[in-house]
């Protein structure tokens, strides 16, 4: 269940992103154009269906529509998430969006749901997104909650992923599909992962 899409073309845009000296407007830029590559491998086994509806081709030939066999449903985890949607988007242009934000209770070590919006569709298929798997908690949580509203089919999209939070999520939620760009070595003592990206948010957004 889990992917490393092994690519020269994203291998070399993560590596940029990797640079601390590359801006937030760069940064940005190569999210998106990494997390439209990885969209055709997260999709790539999705099967075409043949609608009743027809379209004509400008030489006057008749086809029949197609569509995909889910309705897809982009699923950023707030705030880093938000930065591959436009990727994703660019390939799925119809997907729906939705928004899941949690943290966790400190004292309770519970996750709390603060924001969690999702679009109603006939057969969904969720993509969650995050740039970063690190300890996995915010992937596993976001996932149970998914569960919890009804969603059942679901993968994740990320692109830098620490080998104690990717088995983390493979353990507690085994029916996930798993996307990642890279699989990185470790966790540092601060929770970061090594070599990393530093906190993908912060870089997104510029708030360093």
């Amino acid at each position: 269940m889990l992917h490393v899409v092994n690519h020269p073309l994203i291998t070399m845009k993560l590596n940029k992103m990797r640079d601390e000296n590359t801006s937030s407007k760069d940064f940005r830029t190569l999210l998106d154009e990494i997390s439209s590559l990885m969209t055709y491998e997260v999709f790539k086994d999705l099967k075409i269906i043949e609608t009743e509806k027809e379209i004509v081709t400008p030489t006057g030939s008749h086809l029949k529509k197609l569509k995909l066999e889910y309705d897809i449903i982009l699923a950023p985890i707030l705030r880093a998430g938000i930065g591959m949607s436009n990727g994703v988007i660019n390939m799925l242009p119809n997907a729906k969006i939705g928004h899941i934000g949690l943290y966790r209770n400190e004292e309770t070590l519970e996750p709390v749901e603060y924001f969690f919006k999702m679009p109603k569709v006939n057969n969904p298929l969720v993509l969650l997104c995050d740039p970063m798997v690190a300890t996995g908690g915010s992937a596993v949580d976001a996932i149970t909650k998914l569960k919890e509203k009804g969603y059942k089919n679901i993968r994740l999209l990320a692109l830098v992923g620490a080998p104690i939070g990717v088995n983390k999520i493979l353990e507690i939620h085994p029916d996930v599909e798993i996307f990642i760009a890279a699989m990185d070595e470790k966790l540092n003592n601060k929770g970061y992962i090594i070599p990393g990206l530093g906190d993908a948010g912060d870089r997104i957004f510029g708030t360093l």
